[in-house]
């Protein structure tokens, strides 16, 4: 086949940094073609300088055999390259052709309105998508607002498609429509580079190419490799994908959750109502696209966000109008969902984060100082039993890959509770040898008797780990199944509001 773009021994540095080196890969006319590999080994540096976001320090990039000098993301527009990011650009009070116009050529901006929004239309009309051109896009689903981004790059007539985690916040049956369309757009000639973490979507591509710590590993065809060989060649290791949950009788319930409601400043719900309830040996799995109400529940849970209505006990203590500390001080461990954030502190030494929370604790304290040994002692246990990749527990959090701060926050939480885990998107954002580490890690402490509630956008994490699945909609429980009697598909639905 044709080759529509190739890059060749590009190279990108940001100071000591090498994020890519001398890496060459091809895209062909009318592929599918993923970029694989760990947190850091270059896949978005990659095609960020293919997009004119960066500017390679060594390579070269060619299109149809021609070399170009790509400057800026309107030179890359202009030569038939478009981008749709994991976190969406649109300006959200605007209509939807008002976003689709937005920085396009000045030309394109003297276009009769009723002619773009024709053209707008009739994209719509070929790929079978519902948009009205007119709506703002506050008022679209996540899913639609992920389709505006994609028609605008198609709008622009780009030739190639380069899509950053483009599920990450679609239902299983989004997620579906959205492979079927872009195989079409693939007969129509358009290629895709598509960067994945997950490896069902991985194996629905023509090529991957690997990538391993800024380097190139290879490039296989799809229908001649397999997951756990991807994995191998990412991660430099066997993966196991499914870990073992031992059957374990559930014990009494430890986190109750009562009819609690939450209002938004402009009156409506943001929580209504929810009741769930989580008990010894038990993780509760709550399902749901992002922006649903997780985060409202998880922040009234630890204290930060007060319900307007309903209550909340751990092991039968009230806990409703708590301070954090007094729901921590309870056993109450918490893995947020944005762990640089909400979790850590990033100038702080992983030592100092490591005790979050505890500084107060006589353990490691007396009176307003701080016992340096007993920090010392306890930061070397935690990462020897977590193995935190670092050269020194004095090193700062913002040295840290994305997986070893994950892990400073998880051994942080697991040390501190002791009836409850709230794991807010625990695996967001890992690699695989991590999400297998984190899964382990949760299993022994469901083992030792915890009540887990883990909320997740990763069914595969969700299934793997869950005893019950709870669905999350618009702020309202959707339903509660068993796990074992549960089905993505029927899962799927209830993620798109019906009611099971």
């Amino acid at each position: 086949m044709e080759k529509l773009l190739e890059v060749k021994q590009l190279t990108k540095k940001f100071g000591e940094v090498v994020a890519v080196d001398t890496i060459s890969f091809d895209v062909r006319k009318g592929e599918i073609h993923c970029l694989l590999g760990e947190n850091g080994a270059g896949k978005s540096t990659l095609t960020e300088c293919i997009f004119g976001y960066y500017h390679p320090d060594e390579g070269t990039i060619l299109i149809e055999n021609e070399v170009v000098k790509i400057k800026s993301p309107n030179d890359a527009i202009s030569k038939g390259i478009g981008m749709v990011h994991q976190h969406f650009v649109l300006v959200q009070p605007l209509s939807v052709i008002e976003n689709i116009i937005v920085g396009t050529p000045a030309a394109t901006l003297r276009l009769n309105k009723n002619k773009t929004i024709k053209k707008f239309d009739k994209l719509c009309e070929n790929y079978d998508l519902n948009i009205d051109a007119n709506s703002i896009i506050w008022d679209l689903s996540v899913g639609q607002q992920q389709w505006v981004e994609i028609l605008k790059a198609l709008y622009m007539d780009a030739r190639l498609l380069i899509l950053d985690e483009p599920t990450a916040v679609l239902t299983p049956q989004e997620s579906e429509k959205l492979f079927k369309i872009l195989r079409q757009m693939t007969q129509e000639g358009i290629s895709i580079v598509l960067i994945s973490h997950k490896l069902n979507e991985v194996m629905q591509s023509d090529r991957v190419t690997v990538l391993r710590k800024g380097k190139y590993v290879a490039t296989v065809d799809t229908q001649k490799t397999s997951k756990q060989a991807l994995t191998n060649m990412m991660v430099g290791r066997e993966v196991i994908f499914r870990v073992d949950k031992e059957e374990i009788p559930v014990g009494k319930p430890i986190l109750e959750i009562k009819d609690i409601s939450i209002k938004a400043d402009w009156g409506g719900d943001l929580l209504s109502q929810v009741s769930l309830s989580v008990h010894q040996h038990e993780i509760l799995g709550i399902a749901g696209v992002a922006g649903n109400g997780q985060k409202e529940l998880f922040e009234a849970l630890v204290g930060v966000l007060k319900p307007n209505s309903g209550h909340i006990f751990v092991d039968g203590t009230e806990i409703t109008s708590a301070q954090p500390q007094e729901i921590m001080d309870l056993g109450v461990g918490h893995i947020p969902q944005d762990r640089y954030k909400e979790g850590l502190i990033g100038e702080f030494s992983i030592a100092e984060n490591l005790i979050l929370g505890m500084q107060r604790n006589p353990q490691y304290s007396a009176g307003w100082f701080l016992q340096k040994k007993k920090i010392q002692a306890f930061a070397e246990k935690c990462l020897k039993a977590f193995d935190i990749i670092t050269p020194s527990q004095q090193t700062s959090i913002n040295n840290l890959s994305g997986g070893n701060a994950q892990k400073v926050i998880l051994a942080r939480e697991l040390w501190q509770s002791t009836k409850v885990l709230l794991a807010n998107r625990p695996t967001r954002g890992l690699d695989v040898g991590v999400i297998e580490y984190v899964q382990k890690q949760l299993l022994q402490m469901r083992q030792e008797g915890y009540a887990i509630l883990m909320a997740s956008e990763e069914l595969e994490d969700i299934f793997n780990l869950a005893d019950r699945i709870a669905v999350i909609f618009k702020g309202k429980i959707m339903g509660i199944l068993k796990t074992e009697d549960a089905s993505i598909e029927e899962i799927g639905l209830m993620m798109a509001g019906q009611q099971i």
